[in-house]
């Protein structure tokens, strides 16, 4: 059993009447951000943690609340004694004035300069953060990411989550938000979830993978370079077998059924077209809380909205485009974890470690240092290990083709403004809605609270009525969908406030 978390009390912020000045501000403080709070810290330069969490760990190490004195002794994480290594640095770092933690606060907005980046934060409700702006010299993002949806027939039903939120729900509160699960979609990260699931005491009813797993077989060399991939795989195969878990390739759920909440799920195997297999269909009933995963998005506002470059990656997905010191294309700007693709914790303390390291040695110079010098020979060999792996794994579990076919018209793919697949199918149709952009403005898909994380990627690919190869949706859409200004819902008090 590992130890429960050491905690340095961290002060918090007090008002100083100005803008402060720092040389390097970091946004995130999961397994990328600690490790570049970390890093830059320990070199001598004063450092910002803008965080929107009540404590460190981001979603990979979320954990029981400190505040209410709730010790987490880790058995729901992997990876957790680097956490404790990492967290024991990072309060030090606090508690000596090298780090200024700002919990429960988000970037809205952020500028660059002739002297560095402008950061506007805003707080969570009840929080007093001060001060409201940041200079920094340099600046580290290390958003993360956050679950990719697909829409299914009744996914709109109480009940149904994202894979990401049932296991962020377990290791945050140590209960469950249901009794008898399915998990379905695609990619390792179904495991854990499953697991974590019957740790906290629940039942899962199945496991549905949409890949076949034969996209291992030309890439198995890719994962013989990560043992630690295959021992955690190993944990969960036993954690399967003992719990008696069924665990079902190239199936996925096709309908969620329910009046008022989920009640049972309808399953079906795929050909390797990604067409139904006639007589498969399956019903798992007495089901009240589903998860569904399709990989995960790259939270990308911030970069975006500062110019960074960015390309489609291997998955589908968006991200930007870094050098081998974790530089952007933009002067001053580090990235680190899910932004520059997503590849898990391991790969995301390695990135936060090197970006955090090179934006403190560019705030103290005044010039960027050489990219080639910035990451030692052994984090440049686990970077590229843990990519290659990173790639074998999208490619073995890909978005399987035609789920499009599988929604129905009155299928709900907007869930915050209720906008079905027929309405997307009608402008694009009728309306030349090709885009997400268009469709926002002539459905409201993407409109509300969300503002189209949720759907984005399938109303993307709806607009696109199968136009674009890319499973995820055009590249296009993919850059509308991550261009905000505003980077998130903010008070109008904090646009009130701005004086320039």
């Amino acid at each position: 059993m590992s130890a429960p978390i050491e905690r340095v009390a961290s002060p918090q912020p007090r008002p100083t009447g100005r803008a402060p000045r720092v040389d390097v501000a970091i946004v995130g403080a999961g397994p990328a951000g600690l490790a570049a709070a970390a890093s830059a810290a320990e070199r001598g330069v004063r450092v910002a943690v803008i965080d929107a969490a009540e404590q460190p760990g981001g979603q990979f190490w979320r954990h029981r609340s400190e505040a209410a004195g709730v010790a987490d002794d880790g058995s729901l994480h992997h990876g957790w004694q680097t956490y404790l290594d990492l967290r024991r640095r990072f309060d030090s770092a606090v508690a000596a004035g090298r780090i200024e933690y700002l919990p429960r606060t988000s970037v809205w907005m952020v500028q660059r300069g002739p002297e560095g980046f402008t950061l506007r934060l805003s707080a969570s409700f009840g929080t007093t953060s001060e001060p409201r702006v940041i200079h920094a010299s340099t600046l580290v993002l290390a958003t993360g990411g956050y679950d990719r949806q697909l829409p299914v027939p009744g996914w709109e039903l109480p009940g149904v989550m994202a894979a990401g939120g049932v296991q962020a729900f377990i290791k945050q509160n140590g209960s469950l938000p249901g009794s008898r699960f399915v998990i379905a979609g695609t990619g390792p990260f179904l495991l854990p979830v499953a697991a974590n699931i019957v740790a906290a005491g629940g039942h899962v009813a199945a496991v549905c993978e949409s890949a076949d797993l034969t996209g291992w077989v030309p890439r198995a060399h890719r994962a013989l370079a990560v043992p630690e991939k295959g021992i955690e795989g190993a944990e969960y195969a036993w954690t399967f077998l003992r719990h008696r878990i069924p665990y079902r390739t190239r199936t996925v759920v096709t309908e969620i059924l329910g009046d008022t909440a989920v009640e049972s799920v309808r399953t079906a195997r795929l050909r390797r077209d990604g067409s139904i297999v006639p007589g498969s269909a399956r019903l798992v009933p007495n089901v009240d809380a589903i998860g569904l995963g399709w990989g995960f998005t790259p939270q990308l506002e911030l970069p975006v909205a500062l110019g960074a470059e960015t390309r489609v990656d291997v998955d589908g997905s968006l991200v930007a485009e870094v050098d081998a010191g974790q530089r952007s294309t933009v002067p001053g700007l580090y990235l680190a974890g899910e932004l520059t693709g997503v590849g898990g914790a391991a790969l995301a303390v390695v990135e936060g470690a090197v970006a955090g390291r090179a934006a403190a040695l560019a705030a103290t110079s005044g010039t960027d240092p050489d990219p080639g010098g910035v990451p030692a020979p052994r984090e440049a060999r686990i970077i590229r290990r843990q990519r290659a792996f990173a790639a074998a794994m999208h490619r073995a579990h890909p978005i399987p083709r035609g789920w499009e076919s599988r929604v129905h018209e009155d299928t709900v793919v907007c869930r915050c403004e209720e906008v079905t697949a027929g309405a997307i199918a009608s402008a694009r149709d009728d309306m030349q809605a090709a885009d997400t952009r268009t469709q926002k403005g002539v459905t409201r898909a993407g409109m509300g609270w969300c503002q189209g994380r949720v759907c984005g990627a399938a109303v993307a690919c709806l607009s696109a009525a199968g136009s674009d190869p890319d499973p995820a949706g055009p590249s296009t859409s993919l850059r509308q969908n991550a261009r905000r200004p505003i980077a998130h819902p903010i008070p109008l008090g904090d646009l009130r406030d701005l004086v320039d």
